[in-house]
């Protein structure tokens, strides 16, 4: 699992979350045109995130991907494999 540190460093900027508020029209333009997160803070600190549709289908998508047991297994063992230096050539992956 990601650790805070690495998931906060896909954050693309902090916003308090008065001025999220004042000026959320263009906060949604800006994260719609840049494909960004955007993280509200209260008191300093991240409370929330904000974004794109787009991001957020790729997490849905990917959390629906890893909540198969056989399809998670299958991604572990080929990180491992990878990791490892053991790389299939494509005509390897794709024989017919």
């Amino acid at each position: 699992m990601a650790a805070i540190e690495d998931i906060m460093n896909e954050i693309s900027r902090y916003v308090p979350i008065t001025k999220a508020k004042n000026d959320l029209l263009d906060l949604i333009r800006q994260i719609e045109s840049v494909d960004e997160s955007v993280a509200v803070t209260k008191n300093g600190v991240p409370t929330a995130v904000i974004l794109s549709m787009e991001k957020y289908a790729g997490l849905l998508e990917t959390l629906e991907i890893l909540s198969d047991e056989d399809t998670a297994k299958s991604l572990r063992t080929s990180i491992r494999q990878a990791r490892k230096g053991r790389w299939l050539r494509s005509d390897e992956v794709f024989r017919r």
